[in-house]
């Protein structure tokens, strides 16, 4: 007679699964705003529009992951913060377009589900939320034997947001004579980890707990620092003043984010000196004998988010972020773009090694 076999002796635990939801109902909860109907644990999570009293409401969605990072937290055994990086990735990619978001959903895979670090991950997706006034109103929990291996797990989350039609950005206001602002990174954010991995621990055999002089800390420290959410800053600027357009700096860098706001009647003109390179950026650069354009289209450089602006609004958006205690940064302009031009041209001292100054402003 042949034994019986159940789902939990194929590595899959619907009872801890249970137990586990249950467990994180007080982090969801923590970041509901209004327009959320509902509790955690039904086939779909409920948002009421009409409750915001929008007139004529664009909603805007996003989906992202937080991609290899995901080894420096496992190597770090720290999970608490790559919930906000997940956060980050999803919330600034519907903010360029003035969009608020409005809920967040989020997918975690692992090969057996780990509720102490599954708990420490919708932590970090809560506190998230928190900061990006964005309610996390469902998600799946996955548990995948034998596609993720012992401590490994996937993480993606999808956002969704609303702007009213007449407040949508979309940079088809970018004019020649526009300035660029930038707006400081917190650090690598979440792109580039492979490059990352690949030139520290395969070919340096660095340890995320050696301690590096010229980061002033462990490796795993530096590398783990959370993405940086620019929602309620965008959202305090764009109410006052106008923004005609919003690059999000994720991977491509400013190379290939910035030209994708640019009306095709315009180039941008970067001035690499206008602004203080992290130490992180040229360690990495040093260590890998990484090439300048290389760095430019895989980091951010520095830079998280930038601001097209018209030039006699300049001073006073400027004057705005400081007051929001964003490091702020002029570190360009729009000229007109002729046949043939590429979107974006780079002028100035290599940003890779542009030694740590004051606002460009």
């Amino acid at each position: 007679m042949n034994e019986s076999i159940t789902y939990k002796d194929a590595g899959v635990d619907i009872d801890r699964a249970e137990d586990f939801v249950n467990q994180i109902r007080p982090l969801v909860k923590s970041t509901y705003r209004t327009g959320v109907l509902g509790e955690i644990g039904g086939f779909g999570g409920l948002f009421h529009l009409n409750v915001l009293k929008y007139r004529d409401p664009i909603l805007v969605s996003s989906t992202d992951g937080v991609g290899t990072k995901i080894k420096i937290a496992v190597l770090m055994n720290q999970h608490d913060t790559i919930g906000i990086d997940l956060v980050a990735m999803c919330v600034n990619d519907i903010i360029v377009h003035g969009a608020a978001p409005l809920f967040l959903l989020d997918y975690l895979a692992m090969g057996r589900l780990s509720p102490l670090t599954a708990t420490q991950i919708i932590e970090g997706i809560a506190a998230g939320c928190r900061q990006a006034r964005c309610s996390l109103i469902g998600g799946e929990t996955a548990e995948m034997p034998g596609v993720y291996q012992p401590g490994d797990y996937d993480l993606a989350g999808f956002v969704v947001g609303a702007v009213e039609r007449e407040h949508l950005i979309d940079g088809s206001d970018i004019a020649v004579g526009h300035r660029l602002i930038g707006l400081a990174s917190s650090g690598l954010h979440a792109n580039g980890f492979s490059l990352v991995r690949q030139v520290l621990f395969a070919h340096h055999g660095l340890s995320v707990f050696d301690y590096i002089p010229a980061l002033g800390g462990p490796l795993g420290q530096e590398l783990l620092k959370p993405t940086r959410i620019y929602v309620e800053t965008v959202l305090n600027l764009i109410r006052d003043f106008p923004v005609s357009g919003i690059a999000h700096i994720t991977g491509g860098g400013l190379t290939n984010n910035i030209p994708r706001i640019l009306p095709r009647t315009c180039q941008a003109i970067i001035y690499r000196d206008r602004w203080p390179v992290p130490p992180i950026f040229r360690f990495l650069q040093e260590k890998g004998n990484i090439p300048a354009e290389d760095m430019l289209r895989t980091f951010n450089m520095g830079i998280g988010l930038v601001l097209a602006v018209a030039e006699n609004q300049v001073d006073d958006v400027v004057q705005r972020l400081k007051a929001l205690h964003e490091e702020t940064y002029i570190i360009g302009e729009i000229t007109n773009r002729k046949n043939g031009a590429p979107p974006l041209i780079y002028a100035g001292a290599s940003a890779a090694t542009h030694e740590k100054q004051g606002s460009a402003d």
